[in-house]
């Protein structure tokens, strides 16, 4: 009984509450907090392993996340006439596989770095530290489920799983039956999946959203440009001088006049490249 409750609770309550966290927490933040929506780079302070890791760590969770989320929200008969159950799980476990391995290497490197430099430690928050760990070991779940899947090849588990996030997001009944008997390793790297959602709008993850929203530069229109000198008026322009050169010639010392002491000067005539070379 207890059992069946918390089956209930963790898939086919939590998913919801996680989503509603993180679609209306994402837009409360973004409304309320805009100056904490950055990635807080510590690049200033170190910059070596971050390059490493962050580039190793990127590029495999993002093939991760898409491979996910086409992966388990299309149904099956939309590739089944040209793709079996079983060969899209093994391509899903040597792609996926890889992409992991990359994926979990970069965080490594980016943890170790966030821990063991202690001007960075310094400056980190905790959620910085909790949400690399939380991400640290639900990438090394994602990798401990290959050798199940390996052991029913067939596909039928990975179509189990699919089924279960389609009947989520379409709000269909009977998710939690779908998935009754699925090992306990998928279970719970479901449950941390869903958790990321969830403290998705607490932490640092918020730039994702910019990250995809930078996609809006490739169909804007184009962004003009004007050279300063186009917005100075005709009359205040200088003529066969451009204005850095007015401006490098800004303080000049006027001429020493015929009998003056040649330690008296005339006084300082400032050539401003705006007033069209009056003196001030």
């Amino acid at each position: 009984m207890y059992a069946y409750a918390l089956d209930h609770f963790l898939f086919g309550l939590y998913p919801y509450v996680c989503l509603t966290v993180f679609l209306v927490g994402s837009w409360i933040r973004f409304d309320r907090d805009q100056y904490t929506w950055k990635s807080d780079s510590s690049q200033l302070l170190r910059a070596g392993s971050l390059r490493w890791g962050n580039n190793l760590f990127h590029a495999g969770v993002l093939f991760l996340f898409f491979g996910h989320f086409f992966g388990m929200l299309t149904p099956h008969f939309v590739y089944e006439p040209f793709l079996d159950a079983g060969t899209k799980q093994v391509i899903a476990m040597a792609s996926g596989g890889l992409a992991g391995v990359l994926a979990i290497v970069g965080l490594t490197l980016l943890l170790s770095r966030r821990i063991g430099d202690a001007r960075i430690r310094a400056v980190s928050r905790r959620s910085d530290v909790f949400l690399l760990w939380l991400l640290w070991i639900q990438l090394a779940l994602g990798l401990a489920t290959i050798p199940l899947s390996g052991q029913h090849l067939d596909g039928s588990v990975m179509l189990v799983l699919a089924d279960w996030a389609q009947r989520i997001v379409t709000f269909r009944p009977g998710a939690v039956e779908a998935i009754a008997g699925v090992s306990w390793v998928f279970k719970l790297h479901m449950v941390l999946g869903m958790t990321v959602f969830l403290v998705f709008p607490f932490t640092r993850l918020v730039h994702v959203w910019s990250g995809f929203a930078s996609l809006v530069y490739l169909v804007r229109p184009y962004q003009l440009v004007r050279s300063r000198r186009l917005n100075v008026p005709a009359s205040h322009r200088v003529s066969g001088r451009s204005a850095p050169t007015v401006a490098r010639a800004g303080r000049m010392h006027a001429a020493i006049e015929p009998g003056q002491p040649r330690n008296v000067t005339q006084p300082v005539a400032t050539v401003s490249a705006m007033d069209g070379g009056r003196r001030a």
